[in-house]
């Protein structure tokens, strides 16, 4: 236990297993009110490692970098839509009440100017999804809120859906085929026997979402947030999942025969009966991950 006293000591963080070094000052002087300023205010103790002294918070250190730049110099990075809701659960957590203002003023320009672009709005969407067959084949609804709409069966096939909200939509067999969905929140959602084949979802955001046997042959999943997801039974194959982060997903009996996946996390995931065959799986974080029954024959380890 050790007493911070003096407000320019030097701090060791590690943030989920991520070590950052800076000064007691950042933690506390452009947010007072936060958790980071309580913490290293003085007021407190707090605990650190016998070795080198680091203090450990258990969350994710992927973007506390933009915590501290923040904290440093009051910038706000430039990110994908899925990114800046990442960030902003993060500041959430450390209440870093200036952020979590900055970063809602972004996604709210960012929505307004999505959807003076779009062909359809909101209201066509609803009026349209009353008839008994809707297709939105190949039309751009970049940045629309379609949250909590039964969309279940649609054909959104080769449209341009950059950035759209999807959060708790019900999308049971809809198709995305070819579809442009880079950055499109998902959170929630149900996706299940959905299309998905060569779909581009680049850094897109499917935490929680159902995806129960939903077909996402070939689609670019680089950088996408699947945590808690359910995958059982998911067509994977050939998918391009570098960077994906799959923590805690349930992929039992998916085939991921060909996919890529350095570098992807499959933290506590349910790979159970999974086809894992000849895959390479030497970049891959599988601490904690369920493999019992999965074909793992000519996979790299």
């Amino acid at each position: 236990m050790a007493n911070d006293s003096d407000s320019s000591s030097m701090v060791r963080l590690n943030i989920g297993g991520k070590k950052f070094c800076t000064t007691a000052d950042t933690l506390t002087q452009r947010e007072p009110d936060s958790m980071l300023a309580a913490m290293f205010s003085g007021r407190h103790t707090v605990c650190r490692d016998s070795e080198k002294g680091y203090v450990f918070v258990d969350r994710d250190g992927k973007h506390f970098r933009h915590i501290l730049n923040w904290l440093r110099d009051g910038v706000v990075p430039t990110l994908t839509e899925s990114k800046y809701i990442e960030l902003l659960r993060e500041a959430e957590y450390y209440q870093l009440l200036g952020l979590i203002e900055r970063i809602n003023a972004v996604l709210n320009k960012k929505k307004e100017e999505n959807e003076s672009d779009t062909e359809l709005t909101r209201i066509d969407i609803i009026k349209c999804i009353q008839s008994e067959k809707v297709r939105f084949r190949g039309i751009n609804l970049s940045g629309l809120d379609l949250s909590k709409l039964d969309l279940s069966c649609v054909d959104f096939s080769y449209a341009c859906l950059k950035n759209v909200f999807f959060s708790r939509a019900n999308l049971h067999s809809a198709t995305f085929r070819d579809v442009d969905a880079e950055g499109s929140i998902f959170h929630n959602a149900t996706l299940r026997e959905c299309e998905f084949t060569r779909a581009n979802l680049r850094g897109a955001l499917l935490a929680g979402a159902s995806l129960q046997s939903a077909n996402l042959q070939d689609a670019i999943l680089i950088d996408c947030s699947f945590c808690g997801a359910d995958l059982r039974s998911a067509h994977l194959q050939s998918a391009d999942l570098t960077n994906a982060n799959l923590e805690g997903a349930i992929l039992e009996g998916a085939n991921l025969k060909g996919a890529k996946l350095s570098n992807a996390n499959f933290r506590g995931a349910n790979l159970q009966r999974a086809y894992l065959r000849h895959v390479n799986l030497r970049d891959t974080h599988l601490e904690g991950a369920k493999l019992d029954g999965a074909n793992l024959l000519g996979a790299i380890r």
